[in-house]
């Protein structure tokens, strides 16, 4: 399992467009992603899971894969929620 702690950087933290940007993102890996935000952790892969967490710019999270790709996948998806903007 591969852990990154990440301070999301994305302007308008994670509305209803970067979250369908990330969960796309997640879901072109096989590994299981989820993403823990005050002791609540859900899947990066679930639309409706992300937009429970009501991310804001400034936030901490920790990433967590598992799988034969949770290295690139964790890394992807830490480099995203730094990202300055939206993409």
């Amino acid at each position: 399992m591969t852990k990154k702690e990440v301070t999301i950087q994305l302007e308008n933290g994670l509305e209803a467009r970067p979250v369908a940007m990330l969960v796309q993102l997640a879901s072109q890996f096989e590994s299981e992603i989820y993403i823990e935000s005050e002791n609540r952790k859900v899947n990066a892969k679930s639309i409706m899971g992300m937009m429970t967490l009501g991310l804001g710019h400034g936030e901490n999270v920790v990433v967590y894969a598992n799988g034969e790709d949770e290295e690139e996948a964790a890394t992807s998806i830490g480099q995203y929620l730094v990202s300055q903007n939206e993409k």
